[in-house]
């Protein structure tokens, strides 16, 4: 009985001490440490999809200069006899 007494003293113990050292580095955390990461993570998101919707916009653009040079883009321009 006695080392289930002392167990969960020390648990609780354990607990409070994690919850003060949490809150104090919190504390002295900076506000914009944590806000920093995901803002970060959010630039790179925009980053790439900005990346990918210009990737996009050239292949279309090429995709068309193919059709128009192979007479595909229904002109009639090109067309082989």
């Amino acid at each position: 009985m006695r080392r289930l007494f002392w167990l969960a003293m020390g648990v609780t113990i354990g607990a409070l001490v994690v919850r003060k050292l949490s809150r104090a580095m919190e504390k002295l955390t900076p506000a914009g440490m944590a806000g920093g990461v995901a803002s970060a993570l959010r630039d790179l998101a925009d980053a790439i999809g900005d990346f990918s919707a210009d990737v996009r916009a050239a292949m279309s653009e090429r995709e068309a200069e193919l059709r128009r040079a192979s007479g595909l883009d229904g002109t009639g321009q090109n067309r082989p006899t």
